[in-house]
């Protein structure tokens, strides 16, 4: 065993990233700070800017291509940062060259396209994930194990808020996080990662989904053109959840607040409730424990993880650093898993849940959550719970 850990560390983990805004500031020093592993292609839209960004991080191979850097045969592993139409096609083609995949959140456009990309990373057989780094921020690996002690009970519900002003100044000038086409909104860049959690947590799906989207800002200015241009994407979502039932859960539901347009103090609480007692867990790694009946939290000792040199401290930061280097340790060992990480299945579970909310929101009714393809069952279910069921069927079956 000394001696696998000793050859393995010794490989070379080669990495190209797509995509030079996000991963400037998070997948690039983050990779970079993991021993073994170098960052040897970027590609970006822009070559200037692929140039730019190269040369800051010393990065041999910048490219405008994505396609050549998909092909490169001193690539091992793609990591996808683009907008979220390009996310398949990229994916796609990476794997057709039998290449490891770090695939940005919201995985898809819809749950057809995760579907795609999970059946041809299945065929691969190679590492194919989701970048849902807050898996392993070490407060929230913590809170799973309390979980699964059975330290709360059975949980009855669990809730979310997410509070930032990062969109709220109209002064901001327009992007493709503006754009629905795109896959822009708050909807896909956080409820993706809330759904998740959640899902990874309780050991069950999402079943059922009551969501409104909003959008307050109504336009920005372009860069290019100067003039204002409509946005289209959601900055606000509320979502209301029904879970099926598992081990940990009976008949839970779940609140969350998300929006990126609301001033004062910048707020990320996830908690949750049970039989016997709750968890709260902040943003910055605290988190706490309440006993039904005793009316107090008590702070629970959590380690907030490391940072790699270069990346903004918060939650996230530290979270990625984790996972990069637990990503670098499988690329050395040549291993298609990474414990504990999102898988594309488990993205595409998301993505069904991400659906059904833009489902819900359009009909201002409740949806069921349905495998791709469902069709004409799953809106007959819709209807039904439209019309007053409370059932949870698991992906839109009933049993």
């Amino acid at each position: 065993m000394h001696r696998r850990q000793e050859m393995s560390s010794q490989v070379l983990a080669r990495i190209g990233i797509i995509g030079a805004g996000f991963a400037r500031t998070t997948q690039i020093p983050a990779f970079r700070a993991c021993k073994g592993a170098r960052v040897v292609a970027l590609a970006c839209a822009h070559l200037e800017h692929a140039e730019e960004v190269a040369r800051e991080f010393e990065i041999e191979h910048p490219t405008g291509d994505w396609r050549e850097l998909v092909g490169r045969d001193d690539v091992d592993m793609v990591s996808i940062a683009a907008p979220p139409p390009l996310h398949m096609e990229m994916a796609l083609a990476a794997l057709e060259h039998h290449k490891a995949v770090l695939c940005e959140k919201p995985m898809a456009m819809n749950a057809r396209e995760a579907q795609r990309m999970t059946e041809r990373g299945c065929e691969v057989g190679v590492l194919a994930l989701i970048d849902h780094e807050l898996r392993f921020q070490p407060a929230r690996l913590k809170l799973r194990e309390m979980l699964r002690r059975g330290d709360v009970g059975h949980v009855r519900h669990v809730g979310l808020t997410f509070r930032s002003d990062s969109r709220a100044d109209t002064g901001r000038e327009w992007d493709w996080w503006a754009d629905k086409a795109q896959g822009g909104g708050i909807l896909g860049a956080i409820a993706s990662h809330v759904i998740d959690s959640f899902q990874w947590l309780l050991g069950a799906g999402v079943s059922e989904v009551c969501c409104n989207l909003a959008t307050h800002v109504l336009e920005r200015q372009h860069k290019s053109t100067g003039k204002a241009r409509e946005v289209t994407s959601d900055d606000e979502a509320n979502l209301l959840l029904r879970f099926g039932d598992s081990e940990l859960t009976q008949r839970a539901t779940g609140n969350v607040s998300l929006s990126m347009v609301e001033a004062g103090r910048p707020e990320h609480r996830l908690e949750i409730f049970g039989s016997r007692a709750a968890l709260l867990l902040e943003g910055n790694g605290e988190l706490w424990y309440a006993r039904i009946g005793e009316g107090k939290w008590e702070r629970i000792e959590a380690e907030r993880g490391d940072l790699a040199e270069g990346m903004r401290d918060n939650e996230w930061a530290r979270s990625f650093t984790a996972f990069s280097r637990r990503i670098v340790e499988a690329l050395q060992e040549g291993r298609a898993t990474v414990k504990g990480a999102a898988t594309f299945e488990d993205g595409y579970k998301t993505q069904l849940v991400l659906d059904a909310a833009r489902r819900s929101d359009e009909s201002g009714c409740w949806a069921v959550v349905q495998e791709a393809g469902a069709g004409t069952r799953g809106r007959r279910q819709e209807q039904e719970a439209g019309d007053g069921s409370n059932g949870t069927y698991p992906y839109g079956l009933r049993s």
